[in-house]
């Protein structure tokens, strides 16, 4: 009886454990709308409402964030706004991404921006993220194709 009631607090605390390792995992991979731009694209090209930017830093194996800003006339109003990015399994080219580890999606109403977004392990990777905001009764759509190869 003993021994079973020690069993199970071992298992509980080792269960407990590995919980909080699972759960801390992801802020050590924390990313931020900064570091190098490798990319860069507001659209439409006369009087942009949006601008897509991406970015790399060294951090865990190479980090890449993405970022979708409010421009021009819809930036600091609040608008429906999305991010995502994407690792790809590519290391150079264009073209399509084939996804090796994908961020979750921020989609919100923001008077600014939404993200940042990101994904590590990316030093010798392609990226690929994509971004939009509903605007004047628009959505508009940025999709960077594969960067930072």
């Amino acid at each position: 009886m003993m021994l079973r009631k020690a069993f199970g607090a071992l298992l509980a605390v080792l269960t407990f454990g590995t919980v909080l390792v699972v759960t801390a995992a992801p802020s050590q991979a924390a990313v931020a709308c900064s570091g190098t731009v490798t990319f860069s694209y507001a659209f439409p090209t006369s009087n942009p409402v949006a601008e897509l930017v991406i970015y790399y830093n060294s951090t865990n194996g190479g980090t890449n964030s993405a970022c979708m800003y409010h421009r021009g006339a819809a930036y600091g109003s609040s608008a429906r706004t999305s991010v995502q990015v994407a690792r790809c399994a590519e290391t150079s080219g264009t073209g399509y991404c084939t996804a090796t580890a994908i961020s979750t999606k921020d989609n919100g109403d923001y008077l600014y921006y939404a993200g940042p977004r990101g994904v590590t392990g990316t030093a010798n990777n392609c990226v690929d993220a994509y971004g939009e905001i509903d605007w004047a009764g628009k959505t508009y759509y940025i999709h960077s194709g594969r960067q930072g190869c």
